[in-house]
């Protein structure tokens, strides 16, 4: 299509070669891209919308996520320090906390340094990430309160109850010293406020208990500022002057009192004293209340209520504001009438230094405005540096704080930008079955990507643990259609879509697949919609799935169906026993005849190795083909040799007994008999007849003896069979088999009862001699006869033990009714006091039932109970892993084993290991009968109830159990090994000793390198211990012969070799010195270029082998300086061909003429000098040698230079042209030829936190503002 376009004037300029011209400046080179529109917010990060909900309706529902935020003060930060460490260690703790609470979690500073937390996702997840948080990022403080140990029961109060009040509402963490300590040093640990309000607490509390004087004041909380005076320089005075200790409830604490206590005339004058100001200011005091709004508080009350003690200080005046969790705005001033407007000014003035205004902006466009990592709000925050922008998501607010007049610029700003997003945005959802959402997605997310990019809108799927089939679509109008429309139609495809799964073996799936994918390609192009995944190999499953639209999934699985009849079919194998003389000639001259039967028969036939013990040969291929294969193999061992087949008549029955177990018995007649073939027929077939196959005479030998075993096994293998109920064959076993085995020893019948994988499971079989079978086959129907006969019978169990019997789903009854033909045993409801039981079946078994019923009533009463005291932090090393030593024990012993539950914790905290609560900050340990309330728990003997086991069974078999469970109690022994050893013990990352603990089942301690102790302590039980040790007494003789074998082996020896001979000590790649190495089992040691002395070889080993690898290495040298050493001059254009490919060349000339020749190598050296040293007439010999070669080459290389000058083109008359050499591109005013900036100048790298004054050079990049 042709259209009038503008042609931009061209300026011609003419070219004039090699005219100089100025290098271009940087700007020319590389001029700057136009400025790019506005990217659209769409290329902002997506993160999960929140859609808007109507203003209108009123049943809104809560979501699921939520966002909390709370500051941390800086003076609590655990990492308030500026070094990348902290910071680093801060960041990884939230990483930690975001993985394992599946929360997202955003930090920030303010202008004090204080840290603001934003914890975004579930209200749960939130809850307990908060927790954490604050527990790892904020400091801790604690409080350590002396207070009378007398005293101590009256903070605790009855059962502890009082502590618990108080721990709960001050939210602290309070450890009072156990009774047996003898310390009173009470500790606090929570936050500063929390610490306060318990301290004064627990200070009251025991000040009513001592014998000074206590007063107790009853003074408005309203005058409590006036009294204890700016940041408490009142009280402090006071106290300073009286010694006197006076509480002041903190301001959380709502109580119109002070306490007093101490010595009764300090006492009395901080009274005096007290009261004074109390008058005075109820005298003089007026109030007056304003009205603020609440989020302008903060402001007033200042960090650690600075502001309020400012203006007490400043004016007299005490500024009461409600607590913040209040919705209370107004603020009430007290103080003397001339002060309150001073105090009036100043409270207005701090709460009007910050103002927080409100942007309406819809939530989903939250996103667009913060921007792809935050750049679009960063510019903003930049601007307006003082001002705090707030996003809150569910809500379409923008909360904007900061100083009045940035603030307003603050929302202008963002209204503007709000007003454009809103103007080229457009949002719209659409619904779509959840189960195709991961197909959208696409592998790895390429198809929602591809849309993403195709449209430039945002696409938000629901994931699979939100359940919602809503699809988000976000971006500019006509991509949010086009987007939507793309989305529908993949829907309308997939809803079409179907899934089936066809069986294939496992076997076939490498051949579908083929090389390399092939097969499998092939019928992906035949079926290009449908999806075809196998299985992983590893898993062994026949199941392949196929997907994709309805018609071809059908036609492929009817396609791949019939592709595996076909490879079943001609998979079919046969084997041929042949004699193994005869393979040669089934295979014939070439392979001919095994090719012929191959390709007459397209089957697969594979033969034994020469080697191979077996004469099998397999043939593969489809079941005609295979029998046709089989037949001609056989008409060629028949051919070959005098082969009868011989057919006789065996009752199928007695097969598998005269083949014997894994068919030794038939294995053996076939060798016998010369090595017959006996074919049987395949198992599960009810066919008689059996083929023998090989030479006249052998056939008509195995024929006999299998019709003689034949007729043994008929006379003594008479078979019989028996039908009876499953549920009485334990009954007729008898238990351990008592009954079964009667019934042999009286008939010498056999009797075969069913396996739990046989199909008949009623059918009983009776093998034997006619006669012992009839015998047999009679008792056991007179048996079954008798359990049929259905009687009813009662027994009286105590009601005691009747839980025993139907506990855990009544498994005792149900080991009755198996071991007792099934019987049924009734036992009271539950409520009914009766000890009748009544018991159903046969006779015989319910006669059986009510004997073990009696036996396991009389065991119970003679149970006794038996305690067994053991410390409970041993429990869990006592029980084992998973329980394993309890468990044997109590199957040794027939007794019932009862461990206490784990004793209560403070607050719900991990159980006392290792001192936590008392040791590792408080410095006492828990004492051992005390619960964290105060309480004793324990037994009459004074025993912890939680370190009570409890065995139940017969007296001499609990006992047995307590012993055995004492000797599993851990026990502790030192052992002194020397530290230089620790090392050794420990291993490569601990390896050695994690082995040790491993194999002994004990915990080994080793103390730390920077302790230099030689004691090892070893815990476990005591055997194991024992064990321990004697395996570390092991380790450390070992070790101790090890250190004295090094020590004999580090005899050093010097031998002074010229270097010249180095080379030949070292040998080729090093062969000749490492066979020294191991011949002596010493180390050779070669100086080093920079060495002062470079003739001393150092050898280092046991004394007597480092002299004889000493005697050697001379030896060698000797041998070398007898050597005749000449000089050959070769051109040195012929060295390579000498040398040839690796060396092969020289190194055959040294082995023919038993020389060394050595080339020069630095530049200092001839190039044409060669050295060769050996024997002085080999050295000639092979100089002459290299002189023919040389002269040979240099012909060629003349002959080929002659050559060349003739085919050499001739050079033009005037000569050749010179060029000049290429300048290269260069470039002025670049980047890279600014001065390189001084690492060492705080301008150019300042230290963090210092104010450096901005440069107006820039080293690094272009200048700005593009082109001069």
């Amino acid at each position: 299509m042709a259209t009038n376009m503008e042609v931009p004037h061209i300026e011609e300029v003419a070219y004039v070669p090699n005219a100089p011209t100025s290098p271009p400046t940087y700007s020319d080179a590389f001029p700057e891209l136009p400025v790019p529109a506005p990217r659209p917010a769409t290329d902002a990060p997506v993160t999960e919308p929140t859609r808007p909900w109507p203003a209108n309706n009123k049943f809104l529902m809560r979501s699921s996520t939520c966002t909390q935020v709370f500051a941390v003060p800086v003076e609590e930060r655990r990492f308030n320090d500026h070094s990348f460490g902290d910071e680093t260690k801060q960041a990884e703790t939230c990483k930690e906390i975001m993985a394992r609470n599946n929360v997202s979690i955003e930090m920030s500073l303010a202008k004090d340094q204080s840290l603001t937390v934003v914890i975004h996702g579930k209200d749960k997840n939130v809850m307990q990430a908060r927790r954490e948080i604050v527990a790892r990022l904020q400091t801790q403080a604690q409080l350590g309160l002396k207070i009378p140990r007398e005293h101590h029961r009256y903070i605790l109060g009855k059962s502890g109850k009082k502590l618990q009040e108080l721990e709960l509402s001050t939210s602290t963490k309070i450890s009072i010293p156990k009774a047996d300590e003898g310390s009173d040093l009470i500790r606090i640990t929570g936050t500063k406020e929390g610490i306060e309000r318990a301290r004064h607490e627990i200070q009251c509390t025991s000040d009513e208990q001592a014998k000074l004087a206590f007063e107790r004041l009853p003074v408005p909380k309203i005058y409590h500022p006036f009294i204890c005076g700016p940041k408490n320089e009142n009280v402090e005075r006071l106290i300073k002057e009286t010694g006197a200790k006076i509480n002041v409830p903190p301001p959380s604490v709502m109580k119109d009192e002070i306490v007093i206590s101490g010595d009764k005339d300090g006492v009395a004058k901080c009274k005096d004293e007290i009261m004074r100001v109390y008058m005075d200011k109820k005298r003089k005091c007026q109030t007056v209340s304003v009205e603020v709004r609440k989020s302008q508080h903060k402001y007033i009350i200042g960090p650690r209520y600075s502001g309020i003690h400012e203006i007490l200080k400043e004016t007299g005046v005490a500024v009461e504001v409600p607590s913040l969790d209040d919705n209370i705005e107004t603020i009430t001033l007290r103080g003397e009438q001339d002060k309150l407007g001073p105090a009036l000014t100043m409270v207005y003035s701090k709460a009007n230094s910050n103002v927080m205004s409100e942007v309406d902006a819809p939530s989903w466009l939250h996103r667009y405005i913060i921007g792809r990592k935050g750049q679009g709000i960063q510019k903003i925050t930049e601007q307006f540096s003082k001002v705090h922008i707030e996003f809150t998501e569910g809500t379409d607010k923008i909360n904007v704080e900061g100083p009045p007049e940035e603030v307003n610029e603050a929302v202008k700003e963002l209204e503007v930008i709000v007003k454009d997003l809103k103007k080229r945005m457009s949002f719209d959802t659409i619904s779509v079955d959840q189960r195709f959402h991961k197909h959208i997605i696409g592998k790895n997310g390429q198809n929602v990507t591809r849309i993403k990019n195709e449209t430039g809108c945002a696409i938000k799927i629901p994931s699979d643990e939100m359940n919602s089939p809503i699809i988000r679509i976000e971006g500019d109008p006509a991509g949010v259609q086009k987007a939507k429309a793309e989305l529908m139609l993949m829907a309308k495809r997939m809803e079409n879509e179907k899934t089936r799964d066809i069986i294939i073996e496992q076997r076939f799936h490498r051949t579908l697949i083929g090389a390399r994918g092939d097969n499998i390609k092939e019928i992906k192009d035949k079926f290009n919609q449908v999806q075809i995944t196998f299985p992983d190999p590893g898993k062994k499953s026949d199941i392949v799935q196929l997907r994709g639209p309805k018609d071809d999934v059908d036609k492929c699985y009817k396609y791949l169906i019939s592709m595996h009849t076909d490879m079943i079919a001609s998979n079919y194998k046969a084997e041929v026993h042949i004699f193994k003389d005869f393979h040669k000639n089934i295979i014939g001259k070439g392979g001919s005849n095994i090719r012929k039967i191959r390709d007459e028969t397209d089957t697969k036939i594979d033969l034994p190795s020469e080697n191979a013990e077996s004469d099998v040969i397999v043939i593969t291929g489809k079941k005609p083909n295979v029998e046709k294969a089989r037949k001609l193999i056989e008409d060629i061992q028949k051919d070959l040799a005098n082969i009868k087949e011989e057919k006789i008549e065996i009752p199928h029955n007695l097969h598998n007994s005269i083949i014997g177990a894994k068919g030794r018995l038939i294995r053996s007649i076939a060798q016998e008999c010369g090595g017959v073939i006996i074919r049987f027929p395949q198992q599960g077939s009810t066919a008689n007849t059996v083929t023998i196959r090989g030479p006249k005479n052998d056939v008509e030998n195995a024929k006999k003896q299998l019709q003689e075993l034949t007729n043994e096994k008929q006379q003594s293998g008479f078979t019989a069979e028996v039908r009876a109920k499953p549920e009485y064959h334990r009954f007729l076993i008898g238990r351990n088999g008592s009954n079964i085995r009667q019934v042999r020893e009286r008939t010498g019948a056999r009797v075969i009862f069913p396996s739990q994988d046989d199909d008949n499971q009623e059918l009983i079989t009776i093998i034997g001699k006619q006669e012992s079978v009839d015998q047999a086959k009679a008792e056991l129907e007179e048996r079954i006869k008798s359990l049929d006969d259905v009687v009813s019978i009662e027994c009286q169990v105590p009601t005691k033990h009747h839980r025993h019997f139907v506990a855990r789903r009544g498994e005792v009854l149900k080991h009755i009714a198996d071991e007792y033909g099934g019987v049924t045993v009734s036992f009271p409801r539950s409520g009914i006091k009766s000890e009748t039981v009544v018991i159903k079946g046969s006779k015989d078994c319910v006669e059986g039932a009510k004997r073990r019923i009696l036996e396991i009533v009389a065991d119970l009463d003679a149970q006794v109970t038996v305690e067994c005291v053991i410390p409970q932090q041993y429990h869990r090393t006592v029980m084992g892993n998973r329980g394993m030593n309890v468990q044997e024990i109590t199957k040794v012993h027939e007794v019932g084993i009862k461990f206490p539950d784990r004793a209560p914790q403070q607050n719900g905290g991990a159980p006392n290991a290792g001192g936590q609560n008392g040791e590792g900050q408080n410095g006492a340990a828990p004492a051992e009968n005390s619960l964290p309330n105060g309480d004793v728990n324990g037994d009459e003997a004074g025993h912890n109830k939680s370190d009570i086991i409890v065995i139940t069974g017969k007296p001499e078999n609990c006992e047995a159990a307590k012993l055995a469970l004492q000797d599993l109690v851990p026990v502790t022994e030192e052992m002194t090994v020397p530290f230089d050893y620790h090392r050794y013990i420990i291993g490569a990352k601990g390896k050695d000793v994690r082995e040790m603990m491993g194999d002994y089942d004990v915990n080994i301690s080793i103390p730390p390198a920077e302790e230099h102790s030689d004691k090892v302590k070893v815990t476990g039980p005591p055997a194991n211990v024992k064990r321990a040790l004697e395996a570390l007494q092991e380790k450390c003789d070992q070790l101790e012969k090890e250190k004295e074998d090094r020590m004999l082996k580090s005899f050093q020896v010097k031998c002074e070799v010229d270097p010249q001979y180095h080379s030949k000590i070292i040998g080729r790649r090093g062969a000749v010195v490492n066979k020294l190495r191991d011949q002596f089992d010493v180390n050779i040691q070669f100086p080093g270029k920079e060495d002062a002395d470079t003739n001393i070889i150092t050898i280092t080993g046991y004394e007597d082998k480092a002299n004889a690898a000493k005697t050697e290495i001379l030896k060698m040298v000797r041998d070398y300086e007898e050597m005749t050493s000449i000089e050959c001059k070769l051109d040195h254009r012929v060295h390579p061909r000498i040398i040839g490919a690796k060396g092969k060349n020289i190194r055959k000339l040294m082995d023919d003429f038993k020389v060394d020749i050595r080339f020069p190598r630095g530049p200092e050296e001839n190039p044409d000098i060669i050295y060769i040293s050996g024997g002085e007439d080999d050295c000639y010999d092979c100089r002459d040698h290299l002189l023919n070669i040389e002269e040979e080459f240099l012909q060629d290389f003349i002959d080929q230079e002659y050559l060349k000058q003739l085919t050499k083109p001739q050079r033009d008359q005037g000569g050749p042209r010179k060029e000049r050499p290429a300048a290269g591109f260069t470039v002025t005013d670049a980047p890279w030829n600014a001065q390189v900036p001084d690492t060492m100048s705080n301008d150019d790298f300042p230290t963090f936190g210092a104010v450096v004054q901005p440069k107006s050079s820039h080293a690094w990049g272009p200048k700005p503002g593009g082109r001069r």
